[in-house]
Parts: structure tokens; C-alpha cells; sequence
């Protein structure tokens, strides 16, 4: 095995795209061997998000189907009471309002959202968001948004092994999500703010795990280029 056949944990930054990630490795990597290096990644994140994108460089790179299928644990900031475009913050943002046009929504209790996380425990059905990387027709999708299109994103099965509320202050909920290959969270947090009545997005997310590998152990983009 040569020192460019490998596993590089990396902890990405919130304002770059996984490909972005990807890419700047691979200029490192190809540097320091003289020769093109293949490197890809194994799952990517949203640009707003941070935490561990697992790449694979040189012959690696042949298990990426092995990786993409791990467990992934995330640490989610839902908002409660405003939709976004996106479901993310880089979205138009669109506060709920009332059934009634009420000025408010009525505030979840800290009971109501307990119960609503674990309805959501188990397996259970997504629809991924159209801005996502999956691939329509051979054309990612948030390409086809983007172009002003409405791709039909199919549905799909995933498992949430445990959701574990961190912190809730309303508008503001904190949760560690621990999830199969495939999961959505901020299909997750529209989901939740669906059955709480009030509307969500996901303010910020961040993965902390992948399968075993934990993004202590992972170098910011930085580190790695030095």
C-alpha cells in the first residue's frame, strides 16, 4: 500500500462545499506525489454545515461504496416558527404564522417537543429536499432548482436509531441525531416542525460521526494543507 492509498478525516469548515474540500486535498496530495492523486469523498455535507467528511485517496478510493453506507451521528439547531426555501439558513427564510393569523404561534412545551422527537424514532419514510446532490436524471438536483425546475425526488426509508434533545428554548432546538446512510436532517427538522404546527429549518448542523470515526480525530482543511 503506498502512503497515497488512505483514509483522510477532515473537519470542513461551514462556507465550502464538500467538493471544494475534495478538491483542495487532492491538489496536496498531487503535489506531494508528483503525479494526479484520486481522491473522493464518502458522503458530503451542505456548505452550511460543518464536521467529519470522511475521504478516500489513491486505491481507497474503491471502498467508497463501504464507507457511504456507515451510521452517522449529527448535532442539529433547529428553529422552530420559520421556513426556509432550502431548509437550511442560505434559503428564503418565511416566519409561520397562525392558523388564525394570530401574531404568534402557540410555543411548543418541552413535553410536546419530547413526544414529537420520539415519533420520529425507528424507521420511517423521507423525501429528500430538492437541494440536495442526489442525482435526477443524471443531473444533481439543486442544479435543476436552481435552474427554476421541480424535480420529483423519490421517497426512501432511512432509520433513526435515537434522538436525544440537547437544549430547548423556543425558537431554538438542539438535538444529537444518531442515523442511518441516506437520513436527511433537514428533511428531519420540516418534518418536526410539521407535527409541532409551527413550522422549522435547520440553523446549523454539524456530523460528529461517521460509522466509527469520530471528527476528533479529524484535521481542519488548514492543518491538512500545511
Amino acid at each position: 500500500m503506498e502512503k497515497f492509498d488512505r483514509i483522510i478525516l477532515v473537519d470542513k469548515p461551514a462556507g465550502i462545499s464538500s467538493f471544494g474540500v475534495v478538491a483542495r486535498v487532492r491538489r496536496k496530495l498531487t503535489e506531494e506525489a508528483g503525479r494526479r492523486v484520486k481522491v473522493g469523498h464518502t458522503g458530503t455535507l451542505d456548505p452550511f454545515a460543518t464536521g467529519l467528511l470522511v475521504l478516500l485517496s489513491g486505491k481507497f478510493t474503491r471502498r467508497a461504496d463501504e464507507f457511504s453506507k456507515l451510521d452517522k451521528v449529527y448535532e442539529a439547531e433547529i428553529r422552530l416558527g420559520a421556513t426556509s426555501t432550502t431548509g437550511d439558513p442560505e434559503g428564503e427564510i418565511t416566519k409561520t404564522t397562525h392558523p388564525l393569523q394570530a401574531p404568534s404561534l402557540q410555543e411548543p412545551s418541552l413535553q410536546e417537543v419530547e413526544a414529537t422527537l420520539q415519533k420520529f424514532v425507528g424507521k420511517i419514510t423521507q423525501t429528500p429536499p430538492i437541494y440536495s446532490a442526489i442525482k435526477i436524471d443524471g443531473q444533481r438536483a439543486y442544479k435543476l432548482a436552481r435552474a427554476g425546475k421541480a424535480p420529483k425526488m423519490p421517497s426512501r426509508q432511512v432509520e433513526i436509531y435515537s434522538l436525544e434533545l440537547l437544549e430547548y428554548t423556543y425558537p431554538t432546538l438542539k438535538i444529537r441525531a444518531h442515523v442511518s446512510s441516506g437520513t436527511y436532517i433537514r428533511t428531519l427538522a420540516e418534518d418536526i416542525g410539521r407535527e409541532l404546527k409551527t413550522g422549522a429549518y435547520t440553523s446549523n448542523l454539524r456530523r460528529t460521526k461517521v460509522g466509527e470515526y469520530d471528527v476528533a480525530q479529524a484535521q481542519i482543511v488548514d492543518e491538512f494543507m500545511k
